[in-house]
């Protein structure tokens, strides 16, 4: 199969029932993208796996897919959310070296604002702890949003969940983080997101 072919996600998991060779251009198309996202939370050393078992899966339970949605980025994204959630701990020491950035990606005042008052190990400590307290879901929601580069409807497709759930997860994830690093004014709460895509439909 030719690396050029540009059928949409949808149209290859359908192909692979009858010709399973062709999910091999899912792979090629998404790994890059899971292997990225699998990195930041855990970092490279167990990224491979990850993305590696999340293709597997994928593979397997291609013909639960619902074809009716072309893109299967948020669908690959799940299955590795999920998949992680058995490195909580590998995760968390990962987790050290980036939260600024993170926090920088969600609130892009709030690092300038928080560095006129913290040194930045100290900003670090408080951010990577107030994102290892937050929920489970809260956090995957986050993660999946600044890493996974997913808009709020991937999100929910993502996580198996209504659009204003994710709305109402990354809003209170962001007045943690915001708390953390003592810049939590009401009036800089405003919505940072990627415009919301419709979902797309063959």
């Amino acid at each position: 199969m030719s690396n050029t072919d540009v059928s949409a996600d949808n149209e290859v998991i359908e192909r692979s029932a009858d010709e399973p060779g062709a999910f091999a251009l899912l792979f090629d198309r998404h790994a890059p993208a899971i292997y990225r996202y699998a990195a930041q939370r855990l970092g490279e050393g167990s990224a491979e796996d990850v993305m590696s078992e999340t293709f597997l899966v994928a593979f397997e339970k291609r013909a639960a897919y619902d074809l009716a949605i072309v893109d299967a980025r948020p669908w690959l994204f799940g299955i590795a959310t999920r998949l992680m959630h058995k490195h909580v701990r590998l995760e968390a020491r990962a987790w050290k070296g980036m939260v600024a950035d993170l926090a920088a990606q969600l609130s892009p005042d709030m690092i300038e604002q928080a560095g006129a008052r913290l040194d930045a190990a100290r900003l670090t400590r408080r951010l990577a702890s107030a994102l290892r307290g937050l929920p489970a879901s809260d956090r995957d929601t986050l993660l999946l949003y600044a890493w996974g580069d997913l808009d709020y409807a991937g999100i929910a497709r993502a996580l198996d969940v209504p659009i204003g759930t994710v709305r109402s997860r990354l809003n209170r994830a962001r007045r943690i983080l915001r708390t953390a690093a003592g810049t939590n004014d009401p009036e800089l709460e405003k919505e940072h997101g990627r415009v919301d895509a419709a979902a797309q439909h063959a």
